[in-house]
């Protein structure tokens, strides 16, 4: 039987203010994730950049919950920043011709555009914890329980890199978990999470509809220099 934390239930925020901490605490995560950790993976940067959410004059978003109240759409989402751009039908297939050099770069930036996707649902799991006082841990917030915390694109995307990875189930369960892992660790490293809070307050108080790459990285950079 799977256990969640209490925190997990019924968790929606009872109001659009606290909802919109947790997106950008959420949008921070992946820009985090995408900046600071494929920096630290040796890996080429990629543009990426913060939508804000023009309530008078854009379309609603999509809402994180499945449930259509306009208290509930996202008011910030993060654009690009994905090292694969166009997914193969496999990676055998898509490295046929490449070196083992070069198939293995191709395998990691697919591991780490999984591990940006994570990170975000994560970040948000991880400060809701924080403001209820509860435990935050891989057992307690697993892969499944991201869904409660806008993670089910997220997932879902994760799960589909996955499938052009591998196809051997059990394999690819292995690969998840480690990957999943690979991003909780990622958030929970101090100067990561201070780095990810930082940005999110930015989020919060630029009053800009578009935050550019070079603002992302400064705020990020500023707290893990």
């Amino acid at each position: 039987m799977k256990r969640y934390n209490t925190l997990l239930i019924n968790h929606i925020p009872a109001n659009p203010e606290t909802l919109k901490k947790q997106t950008a605490i959420h949008e921070a995560g992946h820009a985090a994730a995408i900046y600071l950790g494929n920096k630290q993976k040796q890996l080429p940067p990629v543009f990426f950049q913060i939508l804000i959410q023009d309530a008078l004059h854009d379309p609603p978003w999509p809402c994180r919950t499945g449930t259509p109240s306009a208290a509930m759409t996202c008011f910030a989402k993060v654009e690009g920043g994905r090292l694969i751009h166009t997914l193969p039908s496999s990676l055998p297939e898509a490295t046929r011709r490449f070196s083992p050099l070069e198939r293995q770069a191709y395998q990691s930036a697919f591991e780490a555009d999984i591990v940006n996707f994570l990170a975000g649902p994560l970040a948000e799991a991880k400060y809701v914890a924080s403001c209820d006082d509860e435990i935050f841990n891989p057992r307690l917030v697993n892969l499944d329980a991201l869904h409660f915390y806008g993670g089910t694109a997220d997932v879902a995307l994760a799960k589909e890199y996955l499938a052009c990875l591998i196809a051997e189930p059990r394999e690819k369960e292995r690969l998840i978990a480690e990957l999943f892992m690979t991003a909780y660790q990622f958030i929970s490293q101090r100067s990561h999470w201070r780095a990810i809070t930082a940005l999110a307050d930015f989020i919060l108080s630029s009053g800009k509809n578009v935050i550019a790459c070079e603002d992302i990285i400064r705020v990020l950079d500023a707290q893990t220099a």
